[in-house]
């Protein structure tokens, strides 16, 4: 992954780069813009139980030989969902022989969960005490 692509999303390591909790600042555009990227690759079912698969693998990574199978479509179909993930910055991959093993970027998904959890504490409007009261 290139250094551009780090920075998408503040994984630059830069503190300042790093995108605000969605739910206790606002998202600027550029932020809004690159978090849509993600989020739209992970809107595909396929996708999602690719990368879920992925993830869960025990050992760390896993052979694109080993996913194809669990769809009903084909190694190209599946490899383009692949590289949609990679894209994303959800997974990464590499050539081992004739195969291509993947694994997941877990900073990518922890700073996803950062990003859509509220802080601790914090009301739910409807789900605390003084909304349920004015009701």
């Amino acid at each position: 992954m290139s250094k551009q692509e780090l920075v998408v999303l503040g994984q630059d390591g830069a503190a300042d780069a790093c995108c605000p909790g969605l739910l206790t600042a606002p998202l600027d555009e550029e932020q809004a813009v690159d978090l849509a990227k993600v989020f739209k690759a992970l809107g595909d079912p396929v996708r999602l139980r690719l990368l879920s698969m992925i993830a869960s693998r025990d050992g760390g990574d896993i052979c694109v030989c080993d996913l194809t199978p669990a769809f009903d479509l084909s190694q190209p179909t599946i490899s383009h969902h692949l590289k949609l993930l990679r894209q994303a910055g959800l997974i990464d991959c590499e050539r081992r022989g004739t195969w291509v093993y993947y694994w997941l970027l877990p900073e990518m998904t922890d700073r996803l969960a950062g990003i859509l959890t509220r802080p601790a504490g914090a009301p739910v409007r409807g789900h605390d005490e003084t909304a349920g009261a004015a009701s």
